[in-house]
């Protein structure tokens, strides 16, 4: 892969973390993303659902911050995402695991419409749409994914944003 597609697949995934376009990533983001996954699939915040969300969340964002915010102001650049976050987790793909399962697992459950413990296709289409993936790309990777369980999604999630360079 050439340089310039691998800052554009940087610039993707950094995108979809700074749910609000603000040039970095904060506890915010992760907060902003919860409260839109829970409005799409008609959860409330206090909820037991709600509350494993928003704690998975804050979860990951200290998983985050600690392995990328470099400077220590609870915000990670896009030149922290790069040098931090991306090289540490591809580095290490069993810390990216460890930081995003509690999202993952809060978010399986949320989605998880039948309760079976894995999400269909379409719940992931849902997912991916909210959390800012393009359209096309959330359609094309629901129809590649298929129906997924936590361990699936962690690996899938990992592989999305452990970019090789």
């Amino acid at each position: 892969m050439d340089s310039a597609e691998y800052e554009r697949r940087i610039a993707a995934r950094f995108a979809t973390f700074d749910q609000d376009g603000n040039g970095y990533i904060s506890r915010e983001d992760f907060s902003t993303a919860a409260k839109a996954l829970l409005a799409e699939f008609g959860v409330t915040a206090r909820s037991e659902k709600g509350q494993a969300l928003y704690s998975g969340a804050e979860a990951f964002w200290q998983g985050m911050a600690g392995i990328a915010d470099r400077d220590g102001d609870q915000r990670i650049t896009r030149e922290e995402f790069v040098g931090g976050a991306v090289k540490r987790l591809r580095d290490n793909s069993a810390r990216f695991a460890e930081i995003a399962r509690p999202f993952l697992h809060a978010l399986i459950a949320l989605a998880d419409g039948d309760a079976d413990g894995s999400v269909t296709g379409a719940e992931v289409e849902r997912v991916l749409r909210v959390l800012g993936v393009q359209p096309g790309v959330a359609a094309q990777a629901a129809a590649d994914l298929g129906a997924v369980t936590e361990d699936q999604a962690v690996s899938a999630f990992a592989s999305y944003f452990t970019v090789p360079e």
